[in-house]
């Protein structure tokens, strides 16, 4: 593999330097190992006295100096980003493993000292820009990027159907509302204004024939418009139930580094109320400006069929309309997404004070989580109120306007009928006609709000869908079925930002053996147990299982195997067996009881009041410590799994219940590779091998006897540990 990739480094360099244009010098060059989807993939990025270079196999794109803004790294965890930015955007993207940060980083100082010598005698290059964006780039970028309401369009694309039928209704709903003033304009000149005159006689059958249509028309209507609220009403849940469930399923993709950066209370939010909003828009405010917007142009055009004198006299107002439209976008904008982030965090202290609220209460701190929630509260009043006083203006003059177009109409109307340009019925259906359009109009200024704080939703929950996964992998992942349970770690390393957390360990674990990871706190256990799983990838060197590099196991498989019991059992709300048939859902009555008793759960879970159907509340609260503790050894034995992970799994419990758990670890872990820390050390004495980490490296490695033989670090934290025992 490593003469493969020599090989490869070597091809791409000699294309590079095919390349070089005469007296073009190469300054420094950096190799890459994936694209941009996380697959392991080779490339080489030069810097030249004159260009940036990229080369792949088949592939090969150039930036003049001048026209690069700056290189920005982004560390991503067990990855690092490399963006190459133009105009204030990322117009091209590098990922690299973390192992070579340090040499991005060089890359970067040598690009900046490069760009300050050849800023002022390079061209710009005129005629590059074309090349730059490549399909390749578009495909990493998502459409409409800048524009979540076009991107809403997209996500609806499914639906296509749907919201072809939505529209035809919409337009057939919007044409049947125009049919009510058309026919007025003949009631009022062929029988109402006949009626004055004693000379004519009443035509019944007339007026009841107008009376019906004008009936009819309204029940055309209505049944339109209810058809058109219904299907619309379907496509703004299928859209947003489809957003929810695909932002979940990306959560899920997403690794532990990024939830260690966010709020569980901002997920939430994103999740709940801004696709909540986002399905109000397209639902009732789409729909509305939609309807709004045809009858406003459908309007117009009978007006100006009609009268076009009087329809140019009530459009006069139109202009002013416009611009405040667009005035009170620009600031709304802004607000919206205040407003957002507002409720974000407020949402962010609930989650944090309410699962937390015994803490809050021993410490007697309920005034100060009164202070932050009302700290927060007022953010959303004080954001909402600025939003409120722009539309609080923006209301009442297109109400005004509105106003003041039909005091036109009605002046050149009766100017018109006064000099028999035109008649009573027209005139009386146009001022009909023209309320309905500025009724309309209106109405359609009420959407740049609604549009706005849709578009500050859709920005929200399209930002975690543009996360990439940061966990790199191989295009051809394999299964691996039921591992043996050998792990091997050789010259593995790991670094999390500017901190070297594991630095050049070796370790061979045979199958079926139990190692006890012991050192002071930071030393490197838990993120050791981190890579194990495969929580976090090595920054270089490789996790071998069963002899296959952990990157290149399908990850999904590879977690089957796994058995995890943690400090602090994380018990979902739920019933006691569906808690321990968590890790295997299909899992008979038989199988949870078995795996119960063998974690010594069975006898309490008896006692209960509904036994194996109790509720065990939110995280577990209705029960003990020890009891979330033996319920979450019995989820793990129910997998059988072939690699036991024990994190602390007795630290938190009293000495009594610690003999139980004890004796429940005994069963899980016979026959299983297990990796076990504990500060209890006396917990670790069955292990086969101690191993002793200090700072990010094994510094001694033994039995229990063998070490404290030695009288090093073991020794020393074995004898602070019987001090606190004896204290």
């Amino acid at each position: 593999m490593k003469t493969s990739s020599r090989e490869t480094s070597e091809r791409l360099l000699q294309h590079a330097e095919s390349r070089l244009s005469p007296g073009e010098r190469m300054v420094a060059r950096l190799s890459t190992d994936l694209d941009w989807n996380l697959h392991f993939h080779a490339g080489l990025v030069v810097l030249t006295s004159q260009r940036l270079l990229h080369i792949e196999e088949g592939r090969f794109h150039e930036w003049k100096l001048a026209a690069v803004e700056e290189l920005v790294l982004e560390e991503l965890g067990p990855t690092t980003a490399l963006h190459l930015m133009q105009d204030g955007n990322a117009v091209w993207h590098w990922r690299i493993t973390a192992g070579h940060l340090r040499e991005v980083e060089t890359f970067i100082s040598r690009f900046k000292e490069q760009r300050g010598l050849a800023e002022e005698g390079v061209e710009s290059g005129e005629d590059d820009d074309e090349e730059l964006f490549t399909p390749e780039i578009a495909s990493t970028e998502p459409r409409f990027a800048g524009k979540p309401l076009l991107r809403l369009i997209t996500f609806s694309r499914p639906w296509l159907g749907l919201m072809l039928v939505g529209l035809g209704l919409t337009v057939a709903s919007t044409g049947a509302s125009l049919l009510g003033p058309w026919l007025t304009m003949s009631l009022v000149d062929d029988v109402l204004i006949p009626l004055q005159s004693a000379t004519h006689e009443i035509n019944v059958q007339k007026v009841y024939q107008f009376v019906g249509g004008l009936l009819g028309a309204a029940v055309l209507t209505w049944m339109l418009q209810w058809a058109t609220t219904y299907v619309v009403a379907r496509l703004a849940e299928c859209v947003t139930s489809r957003m929810r469930r695909t932002t979940f399923e990306h959560l899920q993709t997403l690794s532990l580094g990024y939830f260690n950066k966010k709020r569980t209370g901002d997920l939430i939010s994103r999740i709940g109320n801004d696709t909540d909003d986002i399905s109000l828009f397209i639902s009732v405010n789409f729909i509305d400006f939609a309807c709004d917007l045809l009858t406003i142009i459908f309007t117009a055009g009978v007006m100006f069929t009609i009268n076009p004198v009087l329809a140019l006299a009530a459009l006069g107002p139109l202009p002013v309309v416009a611009w405040l439209v667009q005035w009170v976008r620009v600031h709304l904008r802004g607000g919206f997404a205040a407003a957002s982030r507002a409720w974000s965090a407020m949402n962010s202290v609930l989650t944090d004070t309410i699962p937390g609220v015994r803490v809050v209460k021993a410490f007697a701190q309920e005034k100060r989580e009164i202070e932050r929630f009302r700290q927060h509260d007022q953010q959303i009043f004080d954001t909402n109120d600025r939003v409120n006083r722009t539309w609080s203006f923006f209301e009442p003059t297109i109400a005004f306007l509105t106003e003041f177009g039909l005091l036109v109409v009605w002046s050149v109307g009766a100017w018109a009928v006064a000099h028999e340009h035109t008649t009573v019925g027209v005139l009386t259906g146009f001022v009909l006609y023209v309320t309905k359009f500025y009724s309309r109009l209106d109405a359609m200024s009420r959407f740049v709000a609604s549009a706005q704080r849709a578009a500050a939703s859709a920005h929200r929950v399209f930002e975690i869908l543009d996360v990439k996964p940061d966990m790199p992998v191989n295009k051809d992942t394999r299964k691996v079925g039921r591992l043996r349970g050998e792990i091997e770690f050789k010259d593995v390393r790991f670094r999390h930002g500017t901190r070297q957390i594991i630095r050049g360990l070796n370790l061979k674990i045979t199958p079926g053996e139990m190692i006890g990871l012991v050192g002071p706190s930071g030393a490197g256990k838990t993120t050791l147990i981190n890579l194990v799983c495969r929580f976090f990838d090595v920054s270089e060197g490789a996790i071998l299982v069963d002899g296959n590099d952990l990157r290149e196991i399908d990850v999904m498989d590879y977690r089957r195997n796994l058995g995890l019991v943690l400090q602090e059992p994380y018990l979902f709300f739920g019933t006691i067996a569906d808690n321990i048939a968590y890790g295997k859902p299909g899992a008979t009555r038989a199988e949870i009881i078995a795996a119960a008793k063998a974690a010594r759960a069975h006898e309490f879970i008896l006692k209960l009041a509904d036994g194996y159907d109790s509720m065990v509340g939110e995280r577990g609260q209705q029960l003990s410590g020890g009891e979330r503790q033996r319920i979450s050894i019995a989820r793990a034995l129910l997998v059988d799994p072939a690699i036991l992970i024990l994190d602390e799994a007795t630290s938190s419990v009293d000495t009594e219940t610690e003999r139980e758990i004890q004796a429940a670890l005994d069963h899980l872990v016979k026959g299983r590779t297990t990796i076990a820390i504990a500060h209890r050390l006396g917990t670790l004495r069955k292990a086969n091998r101690l191993v002793v980490l200090e700072n990010g490296v094994i510094s001694e490695t033994g039995t229990h006897d063998s070490l404290m033989k030695h009288s090093g670090t073991y020794a020393r934290l074995h004898a602070a540990m019987e001090e606190v025992n004896h204290a």
